[in-house]
């Protein structure tokens, strides 16, 4: 049940709770587990915040939507993010600028280029069969609108969905919007808009199925491929869903970030919250 060599105060303090006891087979509490979750996501939202508006705001010349594409592929531990990634990631996506593709893939992590490059050609073709709205919406409706458009392709049977348009790349750039407007990110009680189920938030979640906390294992996996369910986003934002009950004062993009901040493998997390 416990986290085998936690890497930040998050997952350290979850295998606190595992000790304590208190909930259900003996596992942690759950009034106690949101309570961390919750903490968790407060300074994790405040750098994603801070993130996305420097990026919109150095970039402002460009689709907001791209932008956005490029810092979610960053979130989601496929590329480095920095101006010149967000600078030659938004070519691609604009115009399919095949020398900014070739420079964009130089900002890869430990997965290599490949997903780099295969996110921004998917990114590319979603972009030319999905019209969005000019300008981030300021109203959850015109989100879950704009995001539905953009999963028809995703989830069609008669269309062959792009490569690496898995569970991540279908949902995070939706996410990040969100994070631009954390007012009216705020307010998402409910599954207005589909957060991304993968990565570290499957880890997460099936950390807390295994603690008790859960009522039902994650659906999906942890990688954003080829192999893509996508009954997962729906099932996985259920799960999510079911964590934000009993506790007013959170939002469901609260109960992400406190995921993330569970699952994530990530060496620097320890220095975000």
């Amino acid at each position: 049940m416990k986290i085998a060599k936690p890497l930040n105060e998050i997952q350290r303090r979850f295998n606190e709770l595992c000790d304590k006891g208190g909930g259900l087979g003996g596992g942690p509490a759950r009034t106690k587990m949101q309570a961390l979750l919750h903490e968790g996501s407060k300074k994790l939202n405040a750098f994603a915040f801070d993130e996305i508006t420097d990026q919109l705001t150095k970039f402002s010349d460009r689709d907001p939507w791209h932008v956005c594409f490029a810092v979610g592929l960053g979130w989601g531990h496929l590329a480095q993010i920095s101006d010149e990634f967000t600078d030659t990631a938004t070519l691609v996506l604009s115009k399919l600028d095949s020398a900014a593709l070739h420079k964009a893939c130089a900002y890869h992590y430990e997965r290599g280029p490949v997903p780099i490059e295969q996110s921004l050609l998917g990114g590319y073709s979603m972009f030319q069969k999905v019209r969005l709205p000019a300008s981030l919406p300021d109203d959850l409706k015109s989100y879950g609108r704009a995001q539905e458009r953009w999963l028809q392709p995703v989830l069609s049977k008669s269309e062959e969905r792009p490569r690496y348009i898995g569970s991540w790349n279908a949902t995070a750039m939706f996410m990040v919007a969100l994070f631009s407007k954390p007012t009216l990110a705020a307010t998402m009680k409910d599954r207005e808009v589909m957060l991304p189920p993968g990565g570290p938030i499957f880890n997460a979640l099936s950390i807390l199925h295994k603690a008790k906390i859960l009522p039902s294992k994650p659906a999906g996996s942890e990688l954003d491929d080829q192999a893509f369910e996508p009954g997962a986003i729906y099932e996985n934002n259920a799960l999510m869903s079911d964590l934000l009950k009993g506790k007013s004062d959170w939002s469901i993009l609260d109960v992400h970030s406190g995921l993330y901040m569970l699952g994530t493998r990530h060496n620097l997390s320890d220095q975000w919250a």
